[in-house]
């Protein structure tokens, strides 16, 4: 069974298992890392509200620009960004506009923040190279809710030919010392400093699908200029 990581559930939803991923939004269901180990620094991390309550895990890749998941738009959307705490530090900023395309969205924020901005990636990573993910999804696969610290894990490429939630590609890793679940949704995947993927869709156990970058990267470039 799948599970979509998606919007509007809050961290402390049950788990809900769903179909493969398909054009229809889950907006019962979301994913979280659990394994792993807590980040101390991640200047680039935004945490992504939903009519000010926590939903998903994203990026910032430019002044006034957050990389995540499309299925994670709902409602005002606000972000934390440049703590490793979700819910004190760093700035937060409310976004102004949105545009999607595949599971990936760009939220344009109502004024500019100086960080350090996520370098994006312009190709997929290798079949069996061992990735990075981030988030701050559940700890565990039900019962506990999310983690108020980043938390990232290690995860090996085992296809970059799969899709996401809403059929673009997709990139599939296994776990290594974790994996995605609910609240991680919108989180990057890193392969040699560069972000490759966008968290969408996983199972719970040990597989997770993250929208391609690179697939996306001509309508980013477009969209926001980077």
């Amino acid at each position: 069974m799948r599970m979509r990581l998606a919007v509007t559930a809050l961290a402390t939803a049950a788990a809900a298992a769903v179909a493969a991923p398909s054009a229809a939004v889950a907006a019962d269901v979301e994913p979280y890392i659990i394994g792993g180990s807590t980040v101390s620094s991640a200047p680039w991390a935004a945490a992504v509200f939903s009519n000010g309550s926590f939903t998903c895990s994203g990026t910032i890749i430019a002044p006034t620009w957050v990389l995540t998941a499309r299925h994670c738009i709902s409602g005002t959307m606000s972000v934390r960004v440049g703590s490793v705490l979700r819910a004190s530090g760093g700035v937060t900023r409310t976004v102004s506009a949105t545009f999607t395309r595949s599971d990936l969205a760009l939220m344009r924020l109502s004024s500019s923040v100086s960080t350090s901005y996520v370098t994006l990636a312009s190709s997929d990573p290798p079949v069996g190279s061992t990735n990075s993910i981030y988030g701050w999804g559940m700890t565990c696969y039900s019962g506990c809710g999310a983690s108020a610290q980043l938390k990232t894990a290690s995860v090996r490429v085992t296809s970059t030919n799969v899709t996401d939630a809403y059929g673009g590609r997709a990139i599939r890793s296994t776990a290594i010392n974790g994996n995605a679940w609910r609240g991680d949704s919108g989180g990057p995947e890193f392969y040699n400093g560069a972000q490759v993927g966008v968290a969408s869709t996983a199972n719970g156990v040990n597989i997770q699908n993250y929208g391609s970058v690179a697939f996306n990267r001509a309508w980013i470039q477009s969209t926001a200029g980077v």
